[in-house]
């Protein structure tokens, strides 16, 4: 056989930890966000990379892409381990969904979007910058990654939209009838941001003012969660913050501001 060897998927094989729905909350703000990109694109390509032990994540986005932006999208979910990958198989049922074996350099595949969640977060924050540029290069004209992270349950989450230009937004979400404080967040941020949440630096500016918000919210309680949330929000948009969107997309317990922070 001739031609050029395939090369060898780039990354590490990570823990694999998954659960059902875990990642409900950065799907639908994909395809709230991001559906114009897919819709335009010729080939609505998408990649789960790191999908798990299990593919239950690539099966519910593209159930959700399917249903919310276009059926005739395409989903590849991506893993380094090849056992990984032959245990995902026969779940590719749906027309649309298959899994192969790549890592960040995407196995060669040219998508229009991409999400990496719980990826990164096992890496040493000095490689993040790297798996970023040889992500985005891997993109189709126009794509972009979502990365991230989450809590087990996906209750706490939070990701950057990347593009070749770097970061373009930060979003951080909650299920908001089991949030106690913003501050809880700060946990759960992207890799490239959980060690900067010091003082002197944004993230952790960011993340105060959104837990002085919530305190001075409090009232709001009285009339559930959700209207502490859109107030402090509010709050932070009217302080200063660039906050986008707008109470449709923060009542599901988001906020999404442009990136770089001031």
């Amino acid at each position: 056989m001739s031609g050029a060897p395939r090369r060898r998927p780039l990354g590490v094989v990570t823990r694999g930890t998954t659960n059902p729905n875990r990642l409900r909350r950065v799907d639908n703000w994909i395809v709230a966000t991001c559906a114009d990109r897919l819709r335009a694109a010729a080939d609505p390509l998408v990649v789960d990379l790191g999908y798990g032990a299990t593919p239950v994540t690539a099966v519910e986005l593209r159930a959700r892409l399917a249903a919310g932006v276009r059926r005739d999208v395409r989903l590849v979910g991506l893993e380094i381990d090849p056992a990984r990958v032959a245990a995902a198989t026969p779940a590719a049922d749906p027309p649309g969904l298959t899994f192969a074996r790549g890592g960040f350099e995407l196995a060669g595949l040219r998508p229009v979007l991409v999400r990496a969640f719980n990826v990164l977060r096992q890496y040493d924050e000095s490689e993040v910058p790297d798996a970023w540029r040889t992500m985005t290069a891997a993109l189709a004209p126009g794509g972009a990654l979502v990365e991230g992270t989450c809590d087990e349950l996906g209750r706490l989450a939070s990701w950057l939209l990347v593009d070749a230009d770097g970061p373009r937004t930060l979003t951080l979400a909650a299920k908001l009838t089991t949030l106690g404080s913003p501050a809880e967040l700060a946990e759960r941020l992207p890799k490239a941001l959980i060690h900067r949440n010091v003082p002197g630096e944004a993230v952790h500016d960011l993340i105060r003012a959104l837990d002085d918000a919530w305190q001075a919210a409090a009232p709001y309680a009285t009339f559930g969660p959700r209207q502490r949330w859109l107030r402090a929000v509010g709050r932070l948009r009217d302080d200063g913050w660039p906050v986008r969107d707008g109470p449709h997309r923060w009542r599901h317990g988001e906020l999404t501001l442009s990136w770089p922070l001031p």
